[in-house]
């Protein structure tokens, strides 16, 4: 990736100097199709026009353009030689004019990785599909341009494609003359233009609003996917939520919706879960389900139909300036997404998946070694890559969830209907987004912004309970601590010890006829170390201490001795499922952090896992409950604890209601423990037939599930797999059949896997995250400690040569986190100390890798303390 970064500095210089009129980018995707001579990578031709104004007539700059060739470039009217000006990712830009007008015509590059203009080959019908994705930074691959979000403007494209195709952009299209050509957007930022071409099933609807003023919103609405996927598209529950979305954000937003059509597009070998482009929003094309889901999965999508669509006035309509304020829009995505979906869609327990799944990645995030503040420093775009994490998404929308208890709901949305109208079109930083909060809630904003959104970490909170000789709550205090346990390491320099925490502590007992319930609750302000709950005094002794009920903060929330043994043995008798979900994912909290050995955590699922109504709670302890086993288990109890699980999977799967989601959800996690023989043998017998489970439908996304553990245990071979992919002769049995693949146990597959994700670019981004999915198992340790060294030789030479997406998957992916050793983690050190010029971002991810393994290994020592 040498050449292709871009720093803050330079981006300010160049926003200081230019201003932009508009693009006219004209593409020509007729060579996506057809045979490719080989010579090089397949291309298309680009031709941009970029209408620009500089402030000092005489100054210089550059244009961004990342491209095989270019073929010519022009400033006002002036050849320039492309071998002089351009040097594979800037074109120089001398002598600039107060007006300015910029011609590059370019060859530009088809992309495998997900990156720019992707193009994909479908394997069942041999369909060609294009579409882009840019953001942060990889518009450039596609058209010459300023690519930073501050230089906004008006695009007009036009698209030649192949015949039959159709094609679709930010604005409204029409074909004329063998060319679609597309209405000019408003002022938008480089990296959420969009095109989306190739032979599509297309639906249609609208949508439509009456103001109070008697005028009236028409919104067409669109949604699209490959056609080997049409059978499976179940578009009017998409349009469902996007209608509702709609209204809702209308209503509290007072903003029409500004960008014409909303076009939704289903994406094949998508990195992301989606992507606001304005009219054309992609997803990952895995939202459009094959099997059967639970409900968890349709309330996954429609958070991110909601989480995008709420983009289009956070992000969109008002951009930040630079990446580190990407918060602005993400941070209120994801809060505003959640927000919608509680109160516009069928999915009323939204805030109980929030506290459990979303959450839980921001804890994670804000305990690595590279945790930062909500409003990052970001020196460059490789920095902003590595920016859309826990800390930007989930903890920006916990501290915006506590803001709205802070400020009030009312002058919250006031301020955000006050901040779009006031920079519509425009570039934003923190200050602006505050100075509206400040007129509209009258408190002062600069403390809580200073605590919560410029400071790192994340804070415990601990009940301490005195009680009186009658058996009463004589002092309820709330203790604040920053740093873990003695340990653990402190927080990195600049984390506050303490901030303050608008939050309800609820008292719970249990009933005469066992349930766990809530008997007093009170709201507080928690600053400084230790605050007393006045309001609980007096309050009959309870069984259960809850702080931050309701999740009103965002912190890791701890238990006192008394609670602790209540929930383990009442934990499944919570009634309120939001407590219930805030309890589960304390006690995971405390897995992670050592203070719970991962036994006791694999005894908690079992013996309430299955009493949990939540299926999204229950795959997420699913997911925690198999961590637990493959990275906090001491490494003599592993084994056992496996055991135990596949054994209560089992048994829960012919428990649950025939055909429930609560079966689905047992049957695919007895596949992921499976590890015994008698658990492949009815594995087996479910995919060939020999044996069913009443109401459990295996359909092909099912079949998949099953075959990965039994070749990962050498049960099935290449040929069964072979078979298997005939039935499911598609894409995603493709992915499915490469993950399998390489899940097998022989030093020859994982050679080969190996070779072609670190050796060889020919894999597409899918397949290489496929076959580095199935290379991972965690049966396989030894069979995969040959290649910890191999790692640490091969990451620096991968990170220069790749795209930065493709390293990431394999600096994340291949990092050897099984090979839980010290000897692993002195390996990652001195990587590092010898790495100390590698790029920031490469030493990031070893970094927050190497902070994984310590601490699964101080969860081992934990778990083998324990006896």
């Amino acid at each position: 990736m040498p050449g292709e970064n871009l720093s803050r500095d330079e981006a300010r210089e160049r926003a200081a100097l230019l201003s932009v009129d508009g693009y006219e980018v004209s593409l020509d995707l007729r060579s996506a199709v057809g045979e490719d001579d080989g010579s090089g990578p397949r291309t298309f031709r680009s031709v941009t026009t970029l209408r620009f104004r500089c402030n000092e007539p005489g100054a210089s700059s550059f244009a961004d353009l990342i491209a095989p060739s270019v073929t010519a470039v022009s400033l006002n009217g002036r050849d320039l030689d492309p071998g002089e000006v351009f040097d594979g990712s800037r074109i120089t830009l001398e002598d600039l004019a107060a007006d300015n007008e910029l011609v590059v015509d370019a060859q530009c590059a088809y992309s495998r990785t997900g990156e720019g203009l992707h193009r994909f080959v479908d394997p069942e019908d041999g369909e060609v599909y294009l579409y882009t994705q840019y953001e942060p930074a990889d518009s450039r691959r596609v058209f010459a341009n300023f690519e930073q979000p501050d230089l906004k403007a008006p695009f007009r494209f036009e698209v030649r494609a192949p015949e039959g195709w159709t094609v679709w952009s930010n604005g409204v299209g029409e074909l004329g003359d063998g060319v679609w050509r597309f209405a000019e957007t408003k002022p938008i930022s480089t990296y959420i233009t969009c095109v989306v071409a190739g032979p599509y099933h297309y639906v249609t609807d609208s949508y439509s609003r009456t103001f109070a003023d008697g005028t009236t919103l028409e919104i067409p609405l669109g949604a699209l996917c490959r056609k080997g996927l049409a059978p499976h598209f179940d578009s009017d529950d998409v349009f469902l939520v996007t209608k509702q979305g709609l209204d809702f954000f209308h209503d509290h937003f007072d903003y029409p919706y500004p960008f014409g059509k909303y076009d939704q597009a289903f994406v094949p070998e998508y990195n992301l879960g989606a992507m606001e482009n304005p009219g054309l929003v992609t997803f990952r094309e895995e939202f459009i389900f094959r099997g059967k889901v639970t409900q968890a999965s349709y309330e996954g999508r429609a958070n991110v139909v909601l989480h995008e669509m709420a983009h289009m006035w956070f992000g969109d309509l008002v951009t930040m300036e630079w990446w580190d304020d990407l918060w602005l829009k993400e941070s209120f995505a994801d809060f505003m997404g959640e927000f919608s979906l509680v109160g516009a869609t069928r999915f009323v327990n939204g805030w109980v998946t929030f506290a459990n799944r979303r959450k839980a990645w921001a804890y994670r995030a804000d305990q690595l070694p590279s945790t930062h503040p909500v409003t990052a420093d970001i020196r460059d775009l490789q920095d902003a890559k590595l920016n859309f994490d826990g800390i930007t998404y989930a903890k920006g929308a916990s501290v915006l969830k506590q803001l709205v208890a802070y400020v009030g709901q009312d002058a919250f949305l006031e301020g955000a209907r006050r901040y779009f109208k006031r920079h519509a079109y425009g570039n934003t930083r923190l200050g602006d987004l505050l100075s509206v909060l400040e007129e509209t809630s009258g408190r002062d904003m600069s403390a809580w912004a200073r605590s919560w959104l410029q400071t790192a970490g994340v804070n415990s909170l601990t009940p301490q309970v005195l009680l009186s000789p009658e058996g009463r709550v004589e002092e309820l205090a709330v203790v604040q601590e920053a740093a873990g346990p003695a340990h653990q390491p402190a927080p990195p320099a600049g984390i506050p010890e303490l901030r303050p925490h608008r939050v309800a502590v609820g008292l719970y007992r249990v009933t005469d006829g066992g349930t766990l319930e809530r008997y007093a609750r009170a709201e507080t302000d928690v600053d400084g170390a230790r605050t007393v709950v006045a309001d609980l005094a007096g309050a009959d002794a309870p069984d259960l201490v809850l702080v931050n009920d309701d999740d009103l903060t965002y912190c890791k929330i701890r238990f006192d001795s008394t609670s602790l043994a209540t929930l383990r043995e009442h934990l499944g008798s919570v009634t309120d499922p939001l407590a219930r979900a805030l309890c589960w994912s304390a006690l995971w909290n405390m897995t992670r952090d050592a203070l719970l050995p991962a036994r006791d955590f694999v005894d908690l699922v079992l013996r309430f896992a299955g009493r949990e109504s939540e299926i999204g709670v229950l795959q997420m302890l699913h997911a925690w409950a198999e961590s637990a086993v493959t990275h906090y288990a001491a490494p003599g109890r592993r084994e056992a604890a496996a055991r135990l699980l596949s054994e209560g999977a089992r048994g829960e799967l012919y428990a649950a209601g025939p055909g429930s989601e609560h079966q689905l959800a047992w049957a695919r996690f007895f596949a992921r423990m499976a590890a015994a023989d008698a658990d492949f043998e009815l594995l087996r017998d479910l995919l060939t037939g020999a044996v069913a489970v009443e109401g459990l439908d295996l359909d092909q996304e099912l079949r998949w599930v099953f075959l990965e553990p039994l070749a990962a245990h050498g049960v099935v071979d290449e040929k069964v797999l072979a078979e298997e992919l005939a039935r499911d002769d598609t894409a995603s049995g493709k992915r499915h059949q490469v993950r399998c693949l390489a899940a097998r146990p022989s030093e020859a597959v994982k050679a080969q896997a190996w070779a072609q994700v670190v050796e060889s670019d020919a894999l597409s981004n899918a397949m290489v995250e496929a076959t580095i999915s199935g290379f991972e198992q965690g049966s396989q340790r030894e069979l995969l400690a040959p290649y910890a060294e191999k790692y640490f030789a091969a990451i620096e030479r991968v990170w220069a040569e790749r795209s930065i997406q493709i390293g990431m998957h394999v600096v994340q992916g291949l990092f050897p986190s099984l090979q839980q050793s010290q000897e692993t983690l002195d390996a990652a050190d001195a990587w590092l100390e010898s790495h100390r010029e590698a790029a920031p971002a490469l030493r990031r991810l070893v970094l927050e890798a190497q902070d994984d393994l310590a601490r699964a290994l101080r969860g081992q020592a934990c778990d083998a303390a324990a006896g």
